[in-house]
């Protein structure tokens, strides 16, 4: 019986002597098979090609971008990040599939990632650097497991500098929003400003994680070092304003896996149909210039300036340390006056 191959590739070309001969390939473009098809040597040959490109492509880094995406790694995390993840890793293995991973240790690797991060970068610097980053987890991933020699993107530092000095809410926000947003997105804005919690994580927010008291939630987009577990937990205690809100609410007895977070029908939001809604808010409100993001660094920024200290601040929000340091320092102070006056008047007290 005779073996139907997959992929052989058959050329005819005409020899000197003028009479036409057939060659065959184990693929197009790959190596040329030896001997008549259907012979010995012929499957022989066609079985050896096939054999050393899967070898091939087994020490390239798609081993690692697929062995990541079936790891926990990849399955634990959020499902916009896997989407979000998914898109970068295609981008990555168009452009890298077949790099070897043993040229990972070599010197000039680091060069070659940072020039392929700047040629991206060209279009959208924010997208190259989360490319970049994709590709150091990956590969960060993959050393801790023995399967590459070494992570040529480890601290790479970033390209994208983003102008956030300016980027808080400011009181003038805050009422406009209040005034002239719809009432069912009021509570989100008041949440976000006193938890300094990620947009998702208030989403995800049931009256389970309210005790009269405190806010309890786990930060699902933290990465933890160690595989397998849960994000950070965090309690918030609950600020006398949206204390009294979200008791005012509970009075209605509100199951307690119902999420505090309704669009206007009473139902949950899903995380576009609350971006469209929030943007649609902010027109509406006359609020420019600041996103449902910038939340977040507003709340950091406005515990600072009622004198909370950065391990205070990190407790509330979930910030390290550093990164509450590097809020108030490079993107959201910008030097506020009032903390200068808050010093002085400290130092006048002492």
């Amino acid at each position: 019986m005779r073996v139907k191959l997959k992929g052989v590739n058959r050329t005819r070309v005409r020899a000197a002597s003028g009479e036409m001969v057939e060659y065959f390939y184990a693929w197009k473009g790959g190596p040329r098979l030896e001997g008549k098809p259907g012979s010995p040597e012929f499957l022989a040959s066609y079985e050896r090609a096939h054999a050393e490109d899967r070898k091939r492509a087994a020490d390239t880094l798609r081993t690692l971008l697929d062995a990541f995406q079936d790891s926990s790694a990849f399955t634990d995390l959020a499902e916009r990040t896997r989407a979000d993840y998914n898109k970068q890793l295609r981008i990555i293995d168009g452009e890298f599939g077949d790099f070897p991973i043993a040229a990972l240790a070599d010197r000039r690797t680091r060069g070659e990632f940072m020039a392929w991060r700047d040629r991206l970068a060209v279009r959208s610097r924010r997208q190259a650097d989360y490319a970049y980053s994709v590709l150091a987890r990956v590969l960060s991933w993959s050393v801790d497991r023995g399967l590459a020699p070494v992570n040529p993107c480890r601290a790479g530092g970033r390209v994208y500098r983003a102008a956030r000095s300016e980027r808080v809410w400011t009181p003038e926000n805050e009422a406009a929003f209040y005034a002239r947003a719809p009432d069912h997105l009021h509570l989100a804005l008041m949440l976000a400003l006193w938890t300094g919690q990620r947009q998702g994580d208030l989403l995800a927010l049931t009256w389970s994680a309210y005790d009269g008291a405190n806010l309890r939630l786990v930060q699902h987009k933290t990465i933890r070092k160690k595989e397998g577990q849960p994000g950070k937990r965090i309690v918030i205690p609950v600020g006398k304003p949206l204390k009294a809100r979200l008791d005012l609410l509970s009075e209605q007895r509100p199951a307690a896996r119902e999420a505090i977070l309704l669009t206007e029908r009473g139902t949950p939001w899903t995380e576009g149909g609350f971006r469209a809604s929030w943007r649609k808010a902010c027109v509406a409100a006359g609020v420019e210039g600041v996103t449902f993001h910038d939340l977040r660094g507003t709340a950091v920024t406005r515990l600072a300036l009622a004198g909370a200290t950065p391990p205070e601040i990190a407790t509330i929000t979930g910030h390290s340390l550093r990164d509450v340091n590097d809020i108030l320092d490079a993107h959201y102070l910008n030097r506020d006056q009032r903390l200068a006056e808050s010093a002085i008047r400290k130092l006048e007290s002492g």
